[in-house]
């Protein structure tokens, strides 16, 4: 998807807004790159309490509020060749 952002914290300031939240931070990070799932806990504190959101790094690079589609298994076709031994 062309207009995803790359940058977690432009993701971040895009859901949680720059102003209103007098303290953002990373709480939690988790996943390796073997399982390819990544992913960021954000908490905000503010005048109305605490708002935590979940962030998914996805394959293009992008951060979003959802996972990525899990990798299904799928068949492939090959040419086929013919050698003909003589």
């Amino acid at each position: 998807m062309a207009g995803r952002q790359r940058s977690l914290r432009r993701v971040v300031e895009s859901w949680l807004g720059t102003h209103g939240a007098t303290d953002i931070r990373v709480t939690r990070f988790s996943g390796t790159r073997r399982k390819r799932c990544r992913c960021v806990r954000v908490e905000a504190s503010g005048e109305r309490g605490k708002l935590a959101i979940l962030f998914f790094r996805h394959d293009d690079g992008s951060w979003c509020v959802f996972p990525p589609a899990p990798s299904r298994p799928f068949m492939g076709a090959e040419p086929e060749t013919h050698v003909s031994l003589q």
